[in-house]
């Protein structure tokens, strides 16, 4: 099993969603972050006076999959949360050692 985290511009969530669930995947936690790459933020203007904004808004999309998914579920962020400009994201896969599903007691695959 693998996480697959994704930060992404706020924008772009609808497509990734819509892409992912065309997959056939049944779950994503969606969480609002904050922070910078390789674009320092952003210079902008307020009431006359220039202020520097050092953390951009952006969404930070996890969702966790068996290992034979990671490749298309990487492959649909990828696609659809791409403008082709800076600051697009990035994407991370993780190992996942266990998971339950708290209501059933399902374990690992079955829980995903």
């Amino acid at each position: 099993m693998k996480l697959v985290m994704a930060i992404i511009k706020p924008f772009k969530l609808d497509e990734v969603r819509e892409s992912l669930t065309a997959l056939g995947l049944q779950g994503l936690t969606v969480t609002e972050v904050k922070g910078f790459g390789r674009q320092k933020g952003q210079t902008e203007i307020y009431r006359g006076a220039e202020y520097s904004v050092s953390f951009l808004p952006k969404v930070k999309v996890e969702v966790a999959v068996v290992a034979d998914q990671v490749e298309s579920v990487v492959e649909a962020i990828q696609k659809a949360a791409s403008t082709g400009r800076i600051g697009d994201g990035k994407i991370f896969v993780m190992d996942i050692g266990r998971a339950v599903r708290i209501r059933t007691g399902e374990t690992d695959a079955d829980a995903l």
